[in-house]
C-alpha cells in the first residue's frame, strides 16, 4: 500500500472543500500567473478575505506567492492535488474490486434453478374439493 501523509491531506482537502477556493484554484490554471487583485475582481468579497483563503490555499502548498515591487502574483502548484487524486485512486479501485465481486457473487446466486411443483400445476387446482355454499357449521340462531 502506497503510503499517504495523512496532514498533507488534510490540509489538500480541507482547502478544497470551500468553493472560493475551488473558483481561486480554477483560475490560476487557467493562466500561469495572476495578481491577488486581479484574483479578487470576479468575488463580491473585500481584498483581506480573498487573502485569507489565498492564506488557507497556501498553507496547503496549493498556491506560491511572489512579490515583485507592490504586486504579489500568485501561482498553482498541483502536486498535493497529484497526492490527493492517488489516495482517491487507490480507494477507488478497491471499492471497484468489491463491488464487482459482490456482483458476480449475487449474479451467481441470484437466480437458483427451479424445480417443477405439484401444487403449481393446473390440475391440481381443477381436482381441490369445492366449498359448501350453506351458512357457517355450529348453532343456528332461533326467534
Amino acid at each position: 500500500m502506497v503510503y499517504y501523509s495523512p496532514a498533507v491531506l488534510d490540509r489538500t482537502f480541507a482547502a478544497l472543500a470551500d468553493p472560493t477556493r475551488r473558483a481561486l484554484l480554477a483560475q490560476l490554471s487557467e493562466r500561469d500567473s495572476i495578481s491577488v487583485s486581479e484574483l479578487a475582481k470576479p468575488f463580491a468579497m473585500s481584498l483581506p478575505a480573498v487573502m485569507k483563503h489565498l492564506d488557507v490555499l497556501s498553507d496547503a502548498g496549493l498556491v506560491t506567492r511572489e512579490k515583485t515591487g507592490r504586486t504579489v502574483a500568485c501561482r498553482l502548484e498541483a502536486e498535493p492535488m497529484r497526492a490527493a487524486t492517488d489516495w482517491l485512486n487507490h480507494y477507488q479501485r478497491f471499492w471497484s474490486e468489491q463491488l464487482d465481486s459482490l456482483a458476480a457473487y449475487l449474479e451467481e446466486d441470484a437466480c437458483p434453478p427451479q424445480q417443477p411443483s405439484s401444487r403449481a400445476s393446473p390440475s391440481a387446482a381443477a381436482s381441490r374439493p369445492r366449498r359448501r355454499a350453506s351458512s357457517r357449521p355450529g348453532r343456528s340462531r332461533r326467534k
